[in-house]
C-alpha cells in the first residue's frame, strides 16, 4: 500500500525479491502540474509495468473495502507513503498484519511530514524505520531502524531519495526475519515529536527567524510546496539560499547588498545570500539572473 514516490524504491525491491507482490494498492490518480491532467500515482505507474494488480480506492470504509483485500489472500501488507489512515482491519486480516516503512527514526516525528521537519529542525541526523502499522499513527512496535546523516545543503526531495531507498532494503530484511519467527517487537515510549502536514501558510519565508532557520525553511520546502517572498507585489519562490553570521541594525527582510551570487537579505540573526529564485511565471534563476533581470536595490523590503 503506497502512492507517493517515497514508496517507490520499496515497491521495486519487493518486486525483485523472493517474496510476490499480489497487488498494490494506490490512492486514486489525481489532477497534476500545470494543464491539471489526470497522472497515474508514481506506485501505480511501477505496478503497472510490472502487471501487478492495481486497486485505487476512494475509501477504505465499510466492509466491500475489507473484502476487496481478502480477495488477494495477502500474508502481510507493507505500507509506504500511502497517505491515509488505515482501518483495523488491515492490520488485523492479514495473518501477519501490516508493517509500515516510516522516515524516521521513531518516536520522533510522527506523522505526515517527517523528512520535512527534520530538514526544517536542523536535524543532522534521520533514518528508516520499519514498525506495525497501529490504530494510532506511527506508534506501533518497531522491529527495525536504521539511522542515516543529513547533509547540510541537502533538501528535503534530496534526502527522501536517500530514504527511501534505505527503507527499499531495510524491508527486505524486515520481510525476512518476519517470514523466520524470530521477529523482535520493541513498543515505543508513549513520548515522541510529531511531523504534521505542512501548512501552505508556513511556506511564506519570516525574515525575523534567524538565517540558519531561513536556510532550513527553503531546503525543506523544496520541492513542494517552496519558501516564498514578496517582492514588488509579485511572489517569488526561494529555492536555495546561504546563511551567513552577523547583525544589522534593518529591518528584517531588508536587502542589505547585491553580490555576485545574489541579493543579501537581513534576518533576525544573521543574513542570507538568496542564490536559486524562481518569480512567479517563470523559471527558476539564479541569484545573479535575479539581480540582473529584475534590479533590485539595496534597502528595498522583501515581505
Amino acid at each position: 500500500m503506497g502512492t507517493g514516490a517515497f514508496a517507490v524504491p520499496s515497491l521495486i525491491s519487493l518486486l525483485n525479491s523472493s517474496h510476490t507482490v499480489a497487488a498494490a494498492v494506490s490512492q486514486p490518480d489525481r489532477p497534476s502540474g500545470r494543464g491539471l491532467g489526470i497522472e497515474p500515482t508514481p506506485v501505480k505507474q511501477v505496478a503497472s509495468e510490472f502487471d501487478v494488480p492495481v486497486w485505487q480506492p476512494e475509501s477504505l470504509k465499510g466492509e466491500a473495502p475489507r473484502e476487496k483485500l481478502k480477495d488477494f489472500k495477502p500474508d502481510i501488507v507493507v505500507v509506504a507513503a500511502y497517505g491515509k489512515i488505515l482501518p483495523g482491519w488491515v492490520i488485523g486480516d492479514p495473518p501477519l498484519g501490516a508493517v509500515n516503512i516510516h522516515g524516521s527514526v521513531l518516536p520522533a516525528y510522527r506523522g505526515a511530514a517527517p523528512i520535512q521537519r527534520a530538514v526544517i529542525n536542523g536535524e543532522a541526523e534521520t533514518g528508516v524505520t520499519i514498525l506495525r502499522v497501529a490504530p494510532e499513527v506511527d506508534t506501533g512496535d518497531i522491529l527495525l531502524t536504521q539511522t542515516l546523516a543529513i547533509e547540510p545543503e541537502e533538501t528535503s526531495v534530496d534526502l527522501a531519495d536517500k530514504l527511501a531507498a534505505l527503507g527499499a532494503g531495510l524491508i527486505i530484511r524486515a520481510l525476512e526475519i518476519i517470514e523466520s519467527g524470530q521477529a523482535v517487537w520493541i513498543p515505543q515510549p508513549a513520548a515522541g515529536t510529531d511531523a504534521p502536514k505542512i501548512d501552505k501558510a508556513e511556506a511564506r519565508i519570516d525574515w525575523r527567524k534567524d538565517a540558519v532557520s531561513v536556510k532550513n525553511i527553503v531546503r525543506g520546502l523544496n520541492p513542494n510546496p517552496g519558501a516564498y517572498f514578496i517582492f514588488r507585489d509579485g511572489r517569488v519562490k526561494l529555492w536555495r539560499a546561504a546563511a551567513a553570521p552577523g547583525q544589522s541594525g534593518a529591518q528584517p527582510g531588508t536587502i542589505e547588498g547585491l553580490m555576485p551570487a545574489g541579493p543579501v537579505v537581513v534576518c533576525g540573526e544573521g543574513t542570507v545570500l538568496l542564490t536559486e529564485v524562481q518569480p512567479a511565471g517563470k523559471k527558476a534563476m539564479t541569484g545573479a539572473e535575479f539581480i540582473r533581470g529584475y534590479r533590485p536595490i539595496s534597502g528595498e523590503i522583501l515581505e
